[in-house]
């Protein structure tokens, strides 16, 4: 299948210190891959560059087989099609319903098109009647449920996630994987960012493991899960070294 992620040579680098440097790796549209490995791996930075919010310092970055574009309309094309959920989101005051419409009025779709879309979203991650309630005063996961309902009503080709799991109780993350395997049974290219090695397996997704900013494997969906010792194959080839923060 054609990928819609090519990643070729890429480094990124906050000043001395390379926070991220993979020589190559490609990533399918309509799977679901988590990005695991201990903080300071690099999830975080490669979600950045996947979102287009940040630029590598060197590389080639294509989507859908074309290079990314470095600015103007086509870069912001691009941008729309792909939603990224951050760890802690951002909830405006008010209610569940303004949230959610306020990035479709963004988008200047109608008011008969935000509800639409408000209510799909809503129904979709679990919160159907949710719309009038006040999205402060939720709990943790139905907030983090509301995030990911605002990113969906965008519709996008790819939804990026940013240590979902992170805070949840074990109701909460049980809801959620349930929402994301739904998702992705429906065809939704997700990427995400987890502490839990255990999840893709659950999930039926692929694996693909970072290490102080380097690839050091991935694991497709439904084979043997295991951990090989790092080699140096595994490691980025040529790295510059890594700087402690």
């Amino acid at each position: 299948m054609k990928p819609i992620f090519s990643l070729s040579g890429i480094e990124k680098r906050y000043g001395s210190r390379t926070a991220l440097c993979i020589e190559r790796l490609q990533l399918v549209a309509g799977r679901l891959y988590c990005l695991t490995g201990p903080n300071g791996a690099g999830k975080s930075t490669l979600l950045s560059l996947l979102a287009l919010l940040e630029s590598p310092c060197r590389g080639k970055l294509a989507i859908d087989g074309r290079p990314l574009p470095d600015r103007g309309a086509s870069r912001r094309q691009l941008q729309r099609q792909i939603t990224l959920v951050h760890q802690s989101p951002f909830l405006l005051s008010g209610s569940v319903g303004r949230n959610i419409r306020y990035g479709l009025k963004l988008r200047g779709l109608n008011r008969r098109e935000q509800n639409r879309r408000l209510l799909w979203a809503l129904q979709t991650v679990g919160l159907a009647g949710f719309a009038h309630r006040r999205a402060r005063a939720l709990s943790g996961g139905e907030q983090r449920r509301v995030a990911l309902a605002r990113a969906l009503a965008l519709k996008p080709k790819i939804l990026l996630l940013d240590e979902p799991m992170t805070g949840l109780d074990s109701r909460s993350s049980a809801n959620l994987e349930r929402i994301l395997d739904n998702l992705r049974r429906q065809g939704l290219t997700i990427i995400l960012s987890t502490h839990d090695d255990t999840l893709a397996a659950r999930l039926a997704g692929d694996e693909i493991r970072l290490r102080d900013g380097r690839l050091v494997g991935e694991t497709p969906a439904n084979s043997e899960r295991s951990y090989p010792a790092l080699t140096e194959s595994t490691l980025c080839l040529n790295p510059l070294k890594m700087q402690e923060a």
